[in-house]
């Protein structure tokens, strides 16, 4: 009998994450050779006729799986994939999945659970699920603690924290990629959020499946597959209490607008929040690749930009060469929205003499002889 459905789409979605990862490594994997009587791997199946609890004798390097099947790790020095685990289904499940299927790839598989500090106890769970994962097999694992600031409120910090944890391991460990445990439930909350926001089309686009070294396999899926594929293969998840919490923008969204979509609009609003991502990231994409070779042409040697150009281009357009050239500036990308991209938008469009315009992160925006200059004030 094959694995429980939910066990069989995350395995899955993750075999196909990390096959294009094996193919830009240029992974090749060679299958172990054969035991006697055609045991793959050799590890020998005692009791073969036996229900799911019958033993598995396993020989040399190679671990159990929750699927019962032994596991046999990638060589040595193969090109190593992170997962980012927090405990909780969504990242259990994937880490799981990732440890059976990579191998077959010849990929190696280690973790990073971030320890924020923000909960009594937090270090010794963070120990727990380090353990845990080290017991899947994975390797090396680390356990990170990270001080959370302040700036940007507290879910906006803890995330910067735990993404400045993440890119340094992965940098420690020379890893191809992280994988992050998002699933389709994030992305239409992180729709939500941005339209409440006003942000723009490219916070409606939500969360890449694909941005730099960071990948999310579980996109595609709904919360309630990992957590059925926890339970499947007796996986412990931990379930963080700030989840639940309405302090947070976040959990209410996930808690309290939702549901009343899903009762007044019928079901399917996630898929269809998850739908308008896409959509919305294709757009987005497009424009932006606009913007970069409208910027290329209208910049002047200089540097500034060039306001009558900067006129004849469609606002979409042109707001995303503004956006741009604050951000080469100095503008921290967190603190730059739409508002401020329209404040300066009038220094193309509704140029009355006004003075210059203070931006995030100490930048002015600078109406002077026909060009948009950028810089950081005391430059």
């Amino acid at each position: 009998m094959g694995p429980h459905p939910a066990v069989a789409a995350i395995r899955l979605a993750v075999r196909r994450t990390l096959a294009d990862l094996a193919a830009e490594a240029g992974t090749t994997f060679t299958a172990p050779a054969r035991a006697p009587h055609g045991r793959p791997g050799g590890a020998a199946l005692v009791n073969a006729g036996a229900n799911a609890g019958a033993a598995t004798t396993l020989i040399g390097n190679a671990h159990r799986h929750p699927s019962g099947l032994p596991r046999t790790p990638a060589a040595p020095g193969s090109p190593l994939v992170l997962v980012a685990v927090s405990g909780g289904a969504d990242s259990m499940a994937l880490a799981t999945a990732t440890a059976f299927e990579a191998p077959k790839l010849g990929l190696r598989v280690g973790a990073v659970t971030v320890d924020h500090g923000l909960q009594a106890g937090s270090a010794e769970r963070a120990a727990q699920v380090a353990e845990r994962l080290r017991s899947l097999g994975l390797d090396p694992v680390e356990a990170v603690p990270v001080r959370v600031g302040r700036q940007g409120g507290p879910e906006a910090a803890a995330r910067d924290a735990r993404y400045a944890a993440l890119d340094a391991a992965a940098e420690r460990h020379q890893a191809l990629a992280v994988l992050l445990g998002h699933t389709r439930d994030d992305q239409a909350e992180t729709v939500l959020l941005g339209l409440a926001r006003g942000s723009g089309s490219r916070s409606l686009a939500g969360m890449p499946a694909h941005k730099g070294r960071y990948r999310r396999p579980l996109l595609e899926l709904d919360r309630a597959a990992t957590r059925q594929a926890c339970t499947a293969q007796a996986i412990p998840v931990w379930d963080d209490p700030h989840n639940c919490d309405p302090a947070y923008t976040r959990s209410r969204v996930r808690h309290e607008v939702l549901p009343v979509l899903e009762k007044h609009l019928g079901g399917g609003v996630v898929e269809a929040l998850a739908r308008t991502a896409r959509l919305f990231r294709d757009d987005a994409d497009a424009l932006d690749q606009w913007a970069a070779l409208a910027e290329r042409d209208l910049r002047t040697g200089e540097g500034a930009l060039d306001v009558p150009k900067l006129a004849e281009l469609p606002p979409a357009v042109r707001r995303r060469v503004l956006r741009r050239a604050a951000l080469r500036a100095g503008c921290p990308a967190g603190d730059l929205f739409a508002r401020h991209l329209e404040t300066v938008d009038l220094l193309v469009t509704g140029w009355r003499g006004q003075g210059p315009l203070h931006l995030p992160g100490g930048v002015e925006a600078t109406r002077r002889c026909g060009t948009l200059v950028f810089r950081r004030q005391g430059d």
